[in-house]
């Protein structure tokens, strides 16, 4: 457990080994890379004072090293660009597996019962199927056909767990994975456009949804795009908003649609062509008129809101407001997760006793802990508390009493 840990924390930082010696080196910790690698590799245990030099290092806290893992990630797909060396994704898996770890933590304590729902992976041997998976997982959502207000809240509404990546805009598009086998765990990156994150989170919900045997890779991210579409607008739907058959799509219109329905303007000519509504030909000159415009990487008609999702945020609190874990725990599974209400308490504010009895245990022994933080410091400064002369026999007695 605790080699797992090492290496964990290792990839979460973004290190390699050597550079992890080198900063023990500069700690005061001398190690070899080989024994470091031992230390990885179960090989060999650490001392307790080389975990707490190692937890320096590495960012996290020796704690850190003794927590067994809480769930297993088995990944499947990861979007990714050319850029975007092993190292990064390492990071990215390593850093992506202890928030989904964290979240999946809390779950089991907040709904020991519940279960997700989600279709069992369909074959897919073309387009065709990849139509079918995607409307069947709508159908087991009870979704219809009407456009759907945050994909995030969705999935997470549906036992799915999703973690949010803000780092890596433009070489970095999505990551799926399950959660011991039974938990769907999708990545996305939210440091690009509303309406490309969406699309990118319905992207690896494809890749959850069908199992695409002896397929290359190509052929694969192919089926997961047209599961996306037919996720985001059913084919049914489109019908509705474009027709059968059109011998041309204005830009507008599609922008219009856009907004409607969280796909981009993109997304809508090739659905539009997949779909049979329009012929090649008008298929390219949109793109084309696109392109003239400077709008294939900027897209009109940008979409509000945010994809961020907020179930590991809402979890925290409830478990921190409950009792159920320690504002260290609630920071360490969510950073800047502390409620609210708890960071606009007035300092100088009294607490009746009836008040401190109403609290969730978390927040009264903060409140409390505050208290005994301001009384110390009135005491030590205050002359009038801590300056007096003591009582002589006289001031027993009135001086009026003869």
């Amino acid at each position: 457990m605790i080699s797992q840990q090492i290496r964990q924390a290792r990839l979460a930082a973004g290190l390699t080994q050597d550079e992890v010696v080198k900063r023990l080196a500069g700690a005061g910790q001398p190690i070899t890379k080989a024994a470091l690698s031992k230390y990885e590799l179960g090989k060999s245990t650490p001392s307790a004072a080389f975990l707490l030099t190692l937890a320096g290092a590495l960012g996290v806290k020796a704690a850190y090293f003794l927590r067994e893992p809480t769930a297993h990630v088995e990944w499947l797909a990861f979007r990714k660009h050319s850029q975007l060396g092993v190292p990064r994704q390492e990071r990215i898996k390593a850093r992506v597996a202890d928030v989904a770890s964290g979240q999946f933590e809390l779950q089991s304590v907040l709904y020991p019962d519940e279960e997700p729902v989600f279709v069992a992976p369909h074959v897919a041997h073309g387009e065709d199927d990849a139509e079918a998976t995607a409307a069947a997982l709508r159908n087991a959502w009870k979704l219809g056909e009407d456009p759907i207000e945050s994909v995030t809240e969705v999935v997470e509404d549906h036992g799915g767990i999703v973690v949010a990546w803000s780092e890596d805009a433009g070489r970095f598009d999505g990551l799926s994975g399950w959660i011991d086998g039974r938990f769907p765990l999708a990545v996305i990156n939210i440091g690009v456009p509303r309406d490309r994150c969406r699309y990118n989170l319905a992207h690896e919900l494809g890749h959850m949804a069908m199992r695409c045997e002896g397929m290359s890779e190509k052929d694969e991210e192919r089926l997961a795009h047209r599961f996306a579409a037919a996720f985001l607008v059913p084919a049914e739907a489109a019908y509705r908003e474009l027709g059968r058959k059109r011998r041309h799509l204005d830009l507008a219109e599609l922008g219009l649609l856009k907004r409607k329905h969280g796909l981009s303007i993109q997304a809508w000519i090739r659905r539009a062509y997949d779909l049979g509504i329009i012929e090649k030909g008008t298929y390219s000159r949109l793109y084309m008129q696109l392109a003239a415009r400077g709008q294939r990487t900027n897209e009109p008609y940008a979409l509000e809101g945010t994809e961020e999702p907020t179930r590991l945020r809402q979890m925290t609190l409830r478990a921190l407001a409950e009792g159920v874990i320690t504002e260290e725990k609630a920071l360490e599974l969510c950073p800047d997760c502390i409620a609210p209400e708890a960071q606009a308490q007035p300092e100088g504010r009294r607490y009746s006793a009836r008040e401190l009895l109403r609290m969730p245990a978390a927040e009264r022994e903060r409140v409390l802990a505050r208290m005994a933080e301001a009384a110390e410091e009135e005491y030590r400064t205050n002359p009038e508390l801590s300056e007096f002369e003591a009582f002589g026999e006289d001031d027993l007695y009135d001086d009026h009493i003869g």
